[in-house]
């Protein structure tokens, strides 16, 4: 998400900062970015002016306070971790300048508590982003209890800037997106470790009968079944509700490091450079 969020700014003009402890993260980012550009060269999106310029517009940091110091506006996009994200926004708030606005990607974690950790909670906001973000239209923007209405209007505008569609939400558990989307995904593994249908079966009901564009066993896969299991058990915390309990089933595809596209393997099992599916061995029919 992070390097999808810098390629967005920077082809939007804007002089980006790409942040990560990592340098080998750093360079796999900016290889990312330049194969996605390529993409878009050759459908004829873009031009190579616009490819080397969103390029030249990306600096990268292995250090957070050389990267963010002169920010006006730091995106966060850590994994879905509330402790990783509350010690990033500490830091942030004593890196950045009091005018700074800080903006989390976060998919589920309270943009208010968030905010608690910093010394300027007006300037906390939720930038949510949806992936392939250079490609995906709708940026979620999240209001925490003390977000002070300018900032919000403030990153409305600068959304619609990037050519995306900014919608409103308050900070309630998994906001708008994923409280409709992971219970969904969370049922259609339900339906699968029920034994009601298999993968592919489930997959296709919900492509050919909703219109949906990718089935939600597949979209969680792509997602992140570990970063699925965290949103649920986000919702299933704040909410006290038992229809947000994950599904056994997730839980112990997790724990046996089975995470979807990133680990190789999920309800599908991924190749690099392939782009067919193979339902997993773990649930083909006997």
């Amino acid at each position: 998400m992070g390097n999808g969020i810098a390629h967005t700014f920077a082809q939007y003009g804007f002089k980006v900062a790409l942040v990560d402890i990592n340098a080998d993260a750093l360079n796999r980012a900016l290889q990312t970015i330049g194969n996605n550009l390529d993409r878009q060269v050759k459908k004829g999106t873009i031009d190579e002016k616009v490819k080397t310029d969103t390029l030249n517009n990306i600096t990268t940091y292995a250090d957070l306070k050389a990267g963010a110091q002169n920010a006006d506006l730091v995106i966060e996009a850590a994994t879905e971790n509330r402790e990783i994200k509350l010690n990033l926004f500490k830091q942030l708030s004593e890196i950045c300048g009091e005018g700074t606005i800080l903006a989390s990607n976060t998919s589920s974690i309270s943009i208010t508590e968030i905010a608690s950790v910093t010394k300027s909670p007006g300037n906390i906001i939720g930038m949510h982003f949806m992936n392939p973000v250079p490609l995906m239209k709708l940026v979620e923007v999240i209001k925490g209890y003390a977000t002070t209405p300018g900032v919000t209007h403030k990153v409305m505008e600068l959304a619609k800037q990037l050519d995306k569609v900014p919608v409103e939400a308050n900070d309630y558990p998994g906001f708008v997106a994923n409280r409709i989307l992971m219970p969904m995904i969370n049922e259609a593994i339900y339906t699968l470790h029920e034994g009601v249908a298999e993968v592919a079966e489930i997959d296709t009901v919900m492509k050919l009968g909703m219109a949906h564009p990718m089935g939600p066993l597949q979209l969680a896969d792509f997602i992140g079944l570990d970063v699925c299991l965290a949103i649920l058990n986000v919702l299933y915390t704040g909410f006290g509700n038992q229809k947000y309990a994950p599904c056994p089933l997730l839980v112990n595809m997790v724990n046996a490091g089975n995470l979807g596209v990133k680990s190789g393997s999920g309800f599908y099992k991924y190749s690099v450079g392939v782009k067919e599916l193979i339902v997993s061995d773990k649930f083909n029919k006997v």
